[in-house]
């Protein structure tokens, strides 16, 4: 590939400063290893909305829809509270989801050995965890309609979210789900509640159906989604890959990124399908952990998160996946150093700022690309 374009949507809060050191990153690697990146930057989130009134402009969708891949930083805080609904900073980042049909979520939830103890559970029980949530991206109760609040009168209202999936819908997500399993240990685990909701009841055909009809040597299981999060909670090292809806993907994901010490370490990546020419995938990373505006501008922020997302990238939308595994290398080396931001910190280690922990990584990455 001659030249790999990203589109930068830094986004609010501490979005901008977790971007940068992605920035360092790109800049070295085309400055070293003559990467060929070529970088747009646009706006997302609040400051989309304080710029043009809405939280993400035509321009920029223009930008996202040609890119090859779009890196993402966070959006939202309290200034934004009072905007209209339709147009609150994470409707930018639902928008992308919906135009770009990226369908598929994928959260990665790694414990790094040397950050074992920073896990509320006890480290015999997260240290070594490496799971991947799989969630549906663009169907369920985000986007289903009728979504409504109606006025009853006498003080009353209704309010309905529907959840919503077609076959179609679930095949392709499972599909991803057992694709990426034959990478790693082989195993699926599809979580719904099909005990009380009859889309629960769907995904569970069609997940096994399609298990049956094309991946029959993957190891397939079934759980209700409340049990999964108990379970994630008491022994998550049972699971290898989890395939789930929107709504019960939102949730166990942030159970299972919460297992890892922190929020600030966790990448994701949101795919769409491929091309039928090119084999190309839309595709969005961008990490786990929100805006925080309570640390925005204090330059304490882990770009951790940020640095991994850009490996995910690399890994599914550039195929350069001996670069990937470097540098998630390069921040397992820089953790084992003892470097730490503010939010991981512990008794003993080196406590340092966004911009020395980007650092840190680049260095150890160049001189492993060496």
């Amino acid at each position: 590939m001659s030249s790999r374009k990203l589109l930068l949507l830094p986004g609010d809060g501490i979005g901008p400063e977790a971007m940068a050191e992605v920035r360092k990153l790109i800049a070295a690697m085309n400055d070293r290893l003559g990467a060929g990146f070529e970088t747009e930057e646009g706006l997302v989130g609040g400051c989309a909305y304080d710029a043009h009134g809405q939280a993400i402009s035509e321009d920029d969708m223009a930008k996202a829809m040609a890119a090859d891949a779009v890196l993402f930083g966070a959006v939202g805080g309290p200034k934004w509270d009072a905007v209209p609904y339709e147009m609150r900073p994470e409707a930018g980042l639902l928008r992308l989801r919906k135009d770009m049909e990226l369908f598929a979520n994928l959260r990665p939830a790694i414990c790094y050995p040397a950050l074992a103890q920073s896990s509320s559970l006890k480290p015999e029980v997260v240290e070594g965890l490496d799971i991947l949530i799989i969630r549906e991206l663009t169907g369920g109760v985000y986007f289903g309609e009728p979504k409504t609040i109606t006025d009853l009168g006498n003080g009353q209202k209704r309010a309905i979210d529907t959840q919503v999936y077609d076959t179609f819908e679930i095949e392709r997500i499972s599909g991803v789900a057992f694709e990426l399993a034959r990478t790693r240990r082989n195993k699926v685990c599809s979580m719904e509640k099909r005990n009380v909701m009859k889309s629960g009841v769907l995904w569970n055909e069609v997940v096994t159906a399609t298990h049956k009809a094309k991946y029959p040597d993957v190891e397939l299981s079934h759980m209700l989604a409340d049990a999964g999060g108990m379970q994630l909670v008491r022994w998550p090292k049972q699971f290898d890959v989890i395939v789930t809806d929107n709504l019960f993907g939102d949730m166990l994901s942030d159970v299972a990124a919460m297992l890892t010490g922190s929020l600030g370490m966790l990448p994701s990546a949101s795919l769409g399908a491929p091309d039928a020419k090119t084999g190309a995938r839309k595709a969005l990373y961008e990490p786990v952990h929100g805006s925080a505006p309570d640390i925005a501008g204090q330059g304490i922020a882990n770009p951790i998160a940020m640095i991994a997302s850009f490996a995910m990238c690399l890994r599914y939308s550039f195929g350069m996946v001996p670069e990937a595994d470097r540098l998630e290398k390069a921040i397992a080396a820089v953790l084992d150093d003892g470097l730490r931001t503010r939010d991981i910190l512990s008794d003993g280690m080196t406590d340092v700022g966004t911009g020395a922990m980007g650092d840190a990584i680049v260095e150890k990455f160049l001189a492993m690309s060496a």
